[in-house]
């Protein structure tokens, strides 16, 4: 039997590699899984994306980001759906929600939420200067409709208008793109992807559960830090990542310092390094969540 196996020869060594892989693939999604135990942990996320200050280089690099967490999502699987999506002036966007769905799609992506910051040279910039800009991302999970959040009806605005930008196919058609604000507490959802303004409202609505649940929380327990991830402003000092395309070429997470030259391959979706690294040390209790240090 040894024999025959050794005469197989490279064959067998490919389809041998191939079954490694697959089950390093399974172990590390079983420990990755195991981490994952929080109440919300399983359920699917709700992103949004904006820009920090900077205008059009700040607003390119927060579509970027938009791209990085779809390709993300696309290669593990998940169902992804551009709910609103506000362009920029020149380039870029003004902010994005997508709904990402598939199981621990929550617990996955709130590993992400914070502030990422960004070092290259500007394509925007005559000189050819090195330009430093800022986007943040937040995530709350869905909710099911059960989950007990009110909201009285005489306490939200609903604006329609009409769709702009890259939120879905039947964009400019119609007015049916639909603005919700919740007066008390300013929260502001959008929704264009759909051509009914009825299920604009409802995606809306959905999103607007999602985040007063989350402020619900925080008001009961004040030392939670996520469920929509830590909100700093988006600027120096509060970068949870840095992805520098000049001088050098590296992508490194301030929480855990783990850090991959290959930054083209994580910003085309290639995460799950950074995800596993920051649940191992959160679930040991050492996660740093410190200012991050300047990065050149």
């Amino acid at each position: 039997m040894l024999v025959e196996w050794a005469d197989a020869g490279e064959e067998v060594d490919a389809e041998f590699a191939v079954a490694l892989e697959a089950l390093d693939q399974e172990v590390q999604a079983g420990e990755i899984k195991k981490m994952l135990g929080g109440e919300h942990d399983r359920k699917n996320a709700i992103v949004t994306i904006h820009p920090g200050a900077g205008g059009t280089e700040s607003q390119d690099w927060a579509e970027m980001l938009l791209r990085m967490y779809l390709r993300w999502a696309e290669r593990r699987g998940f169902k992804r759906e551009i709910i609103d999506y506000q362009p920029g002036e020149e380039a870029g966007l003004k902010s994005a929600t997508v709904t990402v769905t598939g199981e621990y799609a929550y617990g996955l992506l709130s590993a992400e939420a914070g502030v990422h910051r960004l070092v290259r040279i500007s394509p925007f910039d005559q000189a050819a200067r090195r330009h430093t800009s800022f986007a943040s991302l937040f995530v709350w999970p869905e909710l099911p409709e059960d989950v007990d959040v009110e909201i009285d009806d005489k306490d939200i605005r609903i604006d329609t208008y009409r769709s702009s930008g890259a939120g879905g196919q039947h964009v400019n058609v119609t007015d049916s793109a639909v603005r919700i604000t919740h007066l008390p507490s300013g929260i502001v959802v959008s929704c264009q992807n759909e051509r009914s303004q009825h299920r604009n409202r409802d995606s809306a609505m959905k999103v607007l559960k999602a985040r007063l649940y989350d402020l619900k929380m925080k008001e009961q327990q004040a030392k939670l830090d996520q469920i929509g991830g830590t909100k700093k402003d988006i600027a120096f000092g509060s970068q949870i990542r840095s992805y520098v395309l000049h001088p050098y070429r590296m992508a490194k997470d301030h929480r855990t310092k783990e850090q991959i030259g290959d930054v083209d391959r994580v910003l085309d979706g290639d995460l799950d390094t950074f995800i596993k690294a920051f649940l191992m040390k959160k679930a040991s209790g050492t996660l740093d969540r410190a200012a991050a240090d300047d990065v050149d």
